[in-house]
C-alpha cells in the first residue's frame, strides 16, 4: 500500500509538471523499489536481521570454499538460513560474555594452504576465482574467521565442563573402536592405550555438540524467530 501510494503520487506530480523532474522523482522511487527488493529480510533472529544479500553471499562463500557451484534451491537458503541463525544467536552470546575471540592474523597460514592447495599459491588465480565466484576476499575471510570463533566459542563454552570416567572410555574402545581395527587389521592386537586419546577427543567432541544443541534449542525458545518464505523460495 505505501508503494502504490507513493506510485500514485508521482503519477500526479508527473502528470502536473510534465517536466524533467518528473522523470528524477520516477528514477529515485526506482531506485528505491529496487534497493527494497534486493534487501529483503530473510530472517529476524530478536533484534537483528539476516537479509536476502546475506543469504546470497553466505551460499556464495560456502561453496567457493567447498570448491562447488553455489545453489540457491529453497533447501540450500534454509539450510543456510538455519545456520545463520544459530551464528546470530552464538554471536549475542559473544557480546554478551566475556569469551576469548580468535585473531585474524591466525587466518594467513589458511589462507595461504588454501591457495596452495587448489591455486598452486597463485595470488592472480585466486583473486580471479573470489570475483567468478561473486564474492571478495573479505567475505572470504570473515567465513574463516568465524568458523574459527566457532571452535573457540565450543572448546571454552562446552569441551571444557565435559568429564569423561575410565568406564565411559573403555566402553566406547570395546563397541566401536575394537571391532573396526580388528577388521581392519586382522591377527593384530588391539591395545586401548594406543587409541586412548582418539577416544577422549572424539568422546569429548560429541558431548561438547550434545550440550551445545540442548543451549542452542533453549536459547532460540526464548528468542522471536521469523523465517520469512517468500525470500527464501
Amino acid at each position: 500500500m505505501k508503494h502504490a501510494r507513493q506510485s500514485a503520487l508521482l503519477a500526479k506530480v508527473g502528470r502536473a509538471s510534465a517536466g524533467p523532474w518528473a522523470l528524477v522523482l520516477s528514477l529515485v522511487f526506482t531506485a528505491l523499489t529496487s534497493a527494497t527488493v534486493i534487501d529483503r529480510i530473510a530472517v529476524s533472529v530478536g533484534n537483528r536481521v539476516i537479509t536476502a544479500s546475506d543469504l546470497d553471499r553466505q551460499i556464495r562463500v560456502a561453496a567457493f570454499l567447498d570448491g562447488v557451484p553455489p545453489q540457491f534451491t529453497a533447501a540450500r537458503k534454509h539450510a543456510t538460513a538455519e545456520a545463520m541463525i544459530e551464528q546470530k544467536l552464538i554471536q549475542l552470546e559473544l557480546t554478551n560474555s566475556r569469551y576469548p575471540l580468535p585473531d585474524p592474523a591466525e587466518l594467513v597460514p589458511a589462507i595461504d594452504l588454501f591457495k596452495k592447495q587448489h591455486f598452486q599459491g597463485d595470488q592472480q588465480q585466486y583473486l580471479s576465482a573470489l570475483a567468478a565466484a561473486g564474492i571478495g576476499e573479505e567475505d572470504f575471510k570473515e567465513l574463516l574467521l568465524w568458523q574459527r570463533t566457532l571452535l573457540l566459542f565450543i572448546q571454552v563454552r562446552f569441551e571444557t565442563g565435559v568429564q569423561l570416567s575410565s568406564e565411559d572410555v573403555d566402553q566406547y574402545f570395546q563397541n566401536t573402536v575394537r571391532p573396526a581395527a580388528e577388521a581392519a587389521h586382522p591377527g593384530q592386537p588391539v591395545s586401548l592405550e594406543d587409541y586412548r586419546d582418539q577416544i577422549e577427543r572424539t568422546l569429548t567432541g560429541q558431548r561438547a555438540d550434545k550440550e551445545m544443541d540442548t543451549w542452542l534449542r533453549d536459547v532460540r525458545s526464548r528468542t522471536e524467530i521469523i523465517l520469512h518464505e517468500e525470500v527464501l523460495k
